[in-house]
């Protein structure tokens, strides 16, 4: 059976853990291009779409963050990974906590970017399904035109800005309602990130106001191994604003897991 989730998968089985790298929201796989180009050269780096985004299928609703860690954990049995290191940034990284909850023997590194583990407020699910119902109403160009500089540094190269508003505006409405109407729900993740037995790296830019530098800060204290990187000159997506810093960290971190330390 075909896997259900679109999604992109290069580079080659090595002696080196596969890289999964999970995208956030309302965005694609192609958050992650030149991640995937720079480490699919030395090992096998999968990224997938989420149901809702970019090719894979629309399920209107509900859509949990538990039912993204199910897809995700069903993709990379049909793809025959049983141990990977995980990556998600902003909405991807609580998919990625909520991965490591349900099955946490797989994974042999975590990397946080740009996220935080709290539970959602009052204000904040209300905030979430009136903006889910905007969507469905208006669609995504309003809302991406509104967005786009904080997503990305004000500051940030046009075609950085350019490859982020794109997405957001490819995005189904009908998806990115069911994601938001499902972050509403989120559980608590800050126990469980005390309770993580593999390295993880925690990654922020300088200039994100969505998740600050302090959400970054609190989950490396959290955390039992950790690395925490700040990203100068970047806002909630350093991976596209700051490539190279970004990349460098995380090729020292997977250095640091393929060497055993």
């Amino acid at each position: 059976m075909s896997p259900f989730l679109a999604y992109e998968d290069k580079g080659f089985d090595t002696s080196l853990t596969p890289l999964v790298l999970v995208h956030g929201h309302p965005f694609d796989r192609t958050m992650w291009t030149p991640q995937i180009e720079t480490f699919s050269t030395t090992r096998r780096v999968i990224a997938p779409d989420l149901r809702g985004y970019g090719a894979s299928p629309v399920v209107p609703g509900i859509t949990p963050l538990s039912t993204f860690a199910e897809d995700i954990e069903s993709l990379l049995d049909a793809l025959k990974v049983d141990t990977f290191v995980l990556a998600g940034l902003s909405m991807g990284g609580q998919i990625a906590m909520e991965c490591y909850d349900r099955f946490p023997d797989r994974i042999r590194g975590l990397v946080l970017a740009d996220t935080f583990p709290d539970p959602e407020t009052p204000e904040g699910k209300r905030a979430r399904n009136t903006m889910a119902d905007r969507l469905l109403r208006e669609g995504m160009r309003g809302y991406a035109d509104e967005v786009l500089e904080k997503m990305v540094a004000p500051y940030a190269p046009p075609e950085v800005k350019a490859h982020v508003h794109r997405m957001m505006t490819a995005t189904p409405p009908e998806g990115a309602a069911s994601a938001l109407r499902g972050r509403a729900e989120r559980p608590d993740y800050r126990t469980l990130l005390t309770r993580v037995r593999v390295p993880a790296l925690v990654v922020v830019g300088a200039d994100d106001t969505y998740t600050p530098v302090p959400d970054a800060q609190a989950m490396h204290a959290a955390l039992p191994d950790s690395t925490l990187a700040v990203i100068e000159g970047a806002a909630h997506m350093p991976n596209l604003e700051r490539v190279g810093e970004f990349n460098g960290v995380l090729g020292e971190f997977l250095g640091r897991l393929d060497n055993g330390r």
